[in-house]
């Protein structure tokens, strides 16, 4: 994976459950930051015990890889104010931030901590706002996202609007990122 990876600015990661997209996307971090900062901004909120056992397991996996990680569950922008003013000088373009992930985010975006839905139109704009701003403050953005669209089952309409709102999501992000990978079996393929 050495220098692939070098010019990139915005790059997306999807992949299925236990796809290995997480391990592909802090090793990709870890080459592009290797010489800076490196953040890790988690969005998946501990709301019970298998998301903490979750969250301390990819605790773990990054232990000794030198990520200075922001807890971050809703308004994605606001990881903005603490890179500022963690990053002690370091020059913008060796920045690497990895957002750990979009589904969680989205979903944390959709319903309040009590469960109370959001205006979900204004979501999606909210979230790629977010990643604009994100992308003004590092040399390398890294974003990782679920792919939940191939299943094939019939979802309830709260549901099927996460699963668009989350389609959405992507294909902006897509669109604007210089690299999206999908990780299969472990197996990153190059999209774009």
């Amino acid at each position: 994976m050495k220098n692939i990876h070098k010019q990139a600015k915005l790059i997306l990661i999807t992949g299925g459950s236990g796809s290995g997209k997480s391990a592909y996307g802090e090793e990709m971090a870890c080459e592009l930051g290797e010489n800076g900062e490196k953040y890790y901004i988690a969005t998946m909120q501990p709301f019970d015990e298998e998301c903490r056992k979750r969250i301390e397991r990819h605790r773990l996996l990054r232990a000794d890889k030198g990520f200075e990680t922001i807890e971050q569950y809703r308004n994605i922008e606001e990881a903005v104010k603490v890179i500022k003013s963690r990053n002690n000088n370091t020059a913008v373009e060796s920045t690497t931030v990895l957002l750990e992930c979009m589904s969680n985010l989205l979903a944390n975006e959709m319903y309040t901590s009590k469960g109370e839905k959001t205006y979900w139109s204004e979501v999606c704009d909210h979230i790629i706002d977010g990643i604009g701003k994100l992308q003004a403050v590092c040399g390398h953005l890294i974003i990782i996202s679920n792919e939940v669209f191939s299943d094939g089952c019939d979802y309830d309409g709260e549901t099927l609007s996460y699963i668009f709102m989350l389609g959405e999501i992507n294909k902006r992000i897509a669109l604007q990122a210089e690299q999206v990978y999908e990780v299969v079996c472990g197996i990153p393929v190059g999209k774009k």
